[in-house]
């Protein structure tokens, strides 16, 4: 349950404080951690002790000592020298150990736990019980953010981004697969959309600086008032990550309130999608035009309509643009200008957008 090198830490800074150095073991005498200098054969000896009744003893000038996890042998740890010194400290370690076990344990069980949360595993009446156990509350803000690494993490960057990102006791951090880390976050009342784009920033800016990963991404829900609800902005927060990856690719961060039309189109079977395309532009696409005709489209669409100001961003003459919207008119049979034409055009492009996307996955 506790990692090696969170033994070996452990063993480590309690000799930079004693000077006595000391090894943990299994109980099959297989070493997990140590500081000693040489290895000495000590198999036979760890056996040994571990079948007697023993909790301690001095055995080949060292003092050996057993540690529990709810009475059963876990580890046993050697700390080095025969005096009062040696048994003292040592005893202090095995306390130690065995108190990282106890948090280590409280750690899991709260992990299953927010999996099963996350998971919708759980019944109602579980949820409460189980908080209750935990001692987590259960009529607090959360919000889910899930953080999208470029490669596949491992138990130590799980632990890594606790350490970056624990700045409350009350928060998770935990995992569901191989790339995705989730952090349920512990709100204040005055929390809003702004302090979420906040806090969605520090943690990319931190993991960032930490891991130089630049592909990595963040996603969030919305926020929850109960515990029951965590499950609601984990999809939330999980659909946004998938529906910026088709829409929004510019954006390193992507909200669920922010998804706007996109949301929708990624809900569409795509046998409706080929259909709508196909009615509307009678078997045409519309990302099939000039690289110019695309962008003048696009501006358009970012200046609200605006035929002066899209004009003056492309630095052409306004009946330029005028030309261009007639030209696209008479192929589409639609008028920019129109707002509901607009609209048609606008949605065909994002259809014909999550269509590849989706094609991709396929192959």
């Amino acid at each position: 349950m506790i990692t090696n090198q969170v033994l070996l830490n452990t063993i480590e800074g309690l000799k930079s404080i004693s000077r006595i150095d000391f090894c943990v073991f299994d109980t099959e005498a297989k070493v997990l951690a140590s500081t000693f200098g040489e290895s000495k054969e000590f198999e036979d000896a760890i056996l040994s002790f571990a079948a007697s009744p023993a909790d301690s003893q001095v055995i080949q000038g060292c003092q050996f000592f057993k540690i529990f996890d709810e009475q059963q042998l876990e580890y046993i740890l050697l700390a080095g020298g025969e005096s009062d010194d040696a048994y003292m400290v040592g005893k202090i370690a095995a306390f130690q150990i065995q108190n990282l076990l106890v948090a280590y344990k409280e750690r899991f069980d709260k992990d299953n736990f927010i999996k099963n949360l996350l998971m919708d595993n759980l019944l109602l009446v579980d949820i409460y019980n189980r908080a209750k156990k935990l001692h987590i509350d259960t009529e607090v803000k959360r919000v889910i953010f899930i953080i999208e690494t470029s490669h596949e993490k491992d138990s130590a960057a799980l632990d890594n981004v606790r350490n970056l990102l624990g700045g409350k006791a009350k928060d998770f951090v935990t995992a569901v697969d191989e790339r995705n880390i989730i952090v349920v976050k512990e709100l204040s009342e005055k929390d809003g959309s702004r302090e979420l784009a906040r806090m969605a920033r520090e943690m990319l800016t931190i993991l960032r600086e930490d891991s130089g990963d630049e592909q990595m991404h963040i996603a969030y829900g919305t926020v929850v008032n109960d515990i029951k609800e965590v499950s609601k902005s984990y999809k939330e927060a999980k659909l946004a990550l998938d529906v910026g990856k088709i829409f929004y690719v510019e954006k390193d961060i992507v909200a669920y309130s922010s998804l706007g039309i996109g949301r929708l189109i990624y809900q569409l079977p795509l046998p409706l999608c080929k259909m709508f395309i196909k009615e509307i532009f009678e078997g045409k696409s519309p990302d099939e035009f000039d690289e110019e005709t695309l962008a003048t489209i696009n501006k358009f669409f970012e200046n609200s309509l605006n035929v002066s100001e899209t004009s003056r961003q492309l630095y052409i003459h306004r009946n330029t643009l005028v030309y261009r919207l007639d030209k696209l008119q008479k192929s589409t049979g639609l008028d920019l200008r129109v707002f509901e034409d607009a609209i048609t055009f606008k949605i065909a492009l994002m259809v014909v957008k999550y269509m590849k996307y989706m094609e991709t996955l396929e192959y």
